[in-house]
């Protein structure tokens, strides 16, 4: 089931005034979180932290617990402690991997704990009771899309995927069906794992392997700023463009500024971890319906409308 964001506003206004009323028994939310590895993880975790704060004043009868984990085993163990000395009803995970963190968060569904499951979904299908994400395959076919209308006579580009979750399958997946047929060719196909660096490297690789690339999509901003430096240190001026995501004010505002390297932008808001755990202190604090599938919408930026995804005071 899909709800819309009127119905859950709705939803949250209800339960803000009823939700001193509650029993006098504290219920705990546990939010698992990838730490601040990349960008869109920095700007995940302020809107997590920030949310926390508010709500422990908004809802007298929940407490949270916040933790934040550099790899997935530290994750798995974060977890684990919270069932073990904070015996939570509830938890928030964004899982690093989708693998390795699966048995431990069936574990919590399975002791009767509501589970909310944000962004890069479970290898198991039905353990949460709620899926909070973009709109991952839209946002392939939305990027696939707009790199067929851009490169109308097709040519040859490379494509870098992220950490191998479900959310990296579902856009790739989707983008490959938005340029079938379109003469676009992908020469190569590599995991920058939504990281600086490693997509540093990786490009340095495709570049010296192949002797003209038109385009690149990067997939992530992380990853497009990591791409855009080893072209720039190659001294290459054959990559027309390439094609990030996720909308980072730093290039937003150079495809608003018109920057040709980065034409446009796909949006996949880090704040939707806020919208998780609202809903999660909704569903411990009222009847509210609100298990199923919440699902944010990709948008395409260009510089017609950037200004309106632009939001320099964002921690992203």
């Amino acid at each position: 089931m899909k709800y819309t964001k009127t119905f859950i506003a709705a939803a949250l206004t209800a339960t803000v005034s009823t939700a001193a009323l509650a029993d006098d028994s504290v219920k705990v939310i546990g939010v698992s979180i990838p730490a601040a590895t990349h960008g869109w993880a920095g700007g995940m975790n302020f809107h997590a932290a920030e949310t926390v704060k508010r709500l422990e004043d908004v809802y007298p009868g929940l407490d949270f617990v916040l933790a934040t984990a550099s790899d997935p085993g530290k994750q798995v163990n974060d977890i684990e402690d919270m069932v073990a000395t904070r015996n939570i009803d509830a938890l928030v995970v964004l899982p690093f991997e989708s693998d390795p963190l699966t048995p431990p968060v069936q574990a919590v569904a399975e002791s009767g704990a509501w589970v909310t499951v944000v962004d890069r979904g479970l290898s198991v299908e039905g353990i949460q009771d709620l899926y909070v994400a973009g709109d991952n395959t839209g946002f392939g076919t939305v990027s696939g899309n707009y790199m067929a209308s851009k490169m109308p006579d097709g040519g040859d580009i490379v494509v870098f995927r992220g950490i191998p979750t479900t959310i990296d399958n579902e856009r790739v997946d989707a983008f490959t069906a938005a340029i079938e047929g379109s003469g676009i060719n992908v020469l190569d196909m590599e995991h920058g794992n939504w990281n600086r660096d490693d997509s540093f490297t990786v490009m340095q690789d495709f570049l010296s392997k192949y002797p003209s690339i038109d385009a690149v999509w990067a997939s992530d901003d992380d990853m497009a700023i990591g791409v855009l430096a080893a072209i720039e240190a190659a001294g290459r001026d054959d990559v027309q463009f390439v094609l990030g995501g996720a909308g980072m004010k730093e290039m937003i505002k150079r495809t608003a500024d018109g920057d040709a390297m980065i034409p446009a932008n796909v949006t996949y808001p880090p704040s939707m971890i806020a919208t998780a755990i609202e809903l999660t202190a909704v569903g411990l604090t009222s009847n509210a319906p609100v298990s199923g599938n919440f699902v944010i919408g990709s948008v395409l930026v260009t510089q017609e409308n950037a200004m309106d995804f632009y939001y320099p005071d964002s921690p992203f």
